[in-house]
């Protein structure tokens, strides 16, 4: 009977030796500039390490370590995603096995449109510059966001491979990455596995902390008809028609372009509440402007989102 609280105790320690395992800070990152963001994602459980409970933070970083980083970092996955035929590796990347530890990774990747090379081999060191352009397009699978327009200063920018251009700037921009006290970046030296880990844990904090964009409702097609009348001998009224989807769509004028002899007239569709709910009939909009009957009021030859008539009817007063 006494044997049966020892074994109980004996397992106990096991279980909070081996959980405890999960969790166990990396014994190499303490002095390492980026060790608290290692340590962040390491409790996540974002990041595994190399050897035993080591990260070797200033090691280069794999292609095949990098990828799988990103797409466990952020989550990302193949839920949404159907196939004609299950997806392998080799589908995509020639010299990839797809049977390895990294090969689910890579077709997640893939899948997101993460523009990995079709070549890429699984032990290549991944360039600053590539680690930028993936981890940039991993965020924006979470939302189109918003970044001030401004173009950071990099004095190896002719090393910076074009691709790349935009992503590297991105970040920079947000603050992910960052250049030296030279303003060089180092575009195509292979990232460390501790400053990679670094971006990963800032992007990951953009991401939360960022609103995306509210994506805008997609314009309607529509149809439209110009018709004039003489409100005197020097104003025309002008009178755009259209066919809207529904009675929660309207019409305005935009602008209008004096060219000439004419009067180019450019409308834009008025969108509905989102919140109201619309009955979906076919519904005759009308918007009105006056223009100096010295110019010929015309539609312009293509408007974005609609398609245009310049049928004219000219009613004198």
């Amino acid at each position: 009977m006494k044997k049966k609280p020892l074994l109980i105790m004996a397992l106990t320690v096991i279980l909070i030796f081996t959980l405890g395992q999960t969790v166990m800070a990396f014994s190499d990152v303490a002095n390492n500039p980026y060790g608290d963001k290692i340590k962040a994602l390491k409790e996540k459980g974002i990041l595994s390490g190399v050897a035993n409970d080591q990260f070797k933070p200033g090691d280069k970083l794999t292609y095949a370590s990098g990828i799988s980083m990103l797409v466990k970092g952020l989550d990302l996955n193949l839920d949404l995603f159907d196939f004609i035929k299950e997806p392998k590796a080799s589908d995509f990347f020639s010299n990839l096995s797809d049977d390895a530890w990294y090969s689910h990774a890579f077709i997640v990747a893939q899948a997101h449109g993460l523009e990995i090379p079709k070549d890429v081999k699984a032990n290549d060191p991944i360039t600053k510059e590539q680690f930028a352009h993936h981890l940039f397009q991993a965020m924006m699978t979470k939302g189109d966001y918003a970044f001030i327009e401004i173009f950071m200063l990099i004095n190896d920018e002719a090393d910076v491979n074009g691709a790349y251009m935009n992503s590297i700037q991105k970040l920079l921009i947000s603050k992910i990455a960052s250049v030296d006290k030279d303003n060089n970046f180092y575009p195509t030296q292979p990232i460390t596995r501790g400053e990679a880990a670094a971006w990963l844990h800032d992007g990951l904090k953009f991401v939360a902390e960022t609103k995306p964009i509210e994506p805008q409702p997609e314009l309607p097609e529509f149809e439209q008809k110009l018709s004039v009348e003489a409100v005197n001998d020097s104003i025309n009224k002008v009178t755009i028609t259209a066919q809207m989807p529904h009675p929660g769509y309207g019409l305005r004028i935009a602008s209008i372009q004096f060219d000439g002899e004419q009067a180019i007239i450019h409308t834009e569709p008025i969108l509905p509440d989102p919140d109201k709910m619309y009955p979906q009939v076919i519904t005759e909009v009308k918007v009105s402007t006056y223009v100096d009957a010295a110019f010929k009021p015309v539609l312009p030859a293509q408007s974005e989102g609609s398609s245009s008539s310049s049928s004219e009817a000219i009613v004198n007063k």
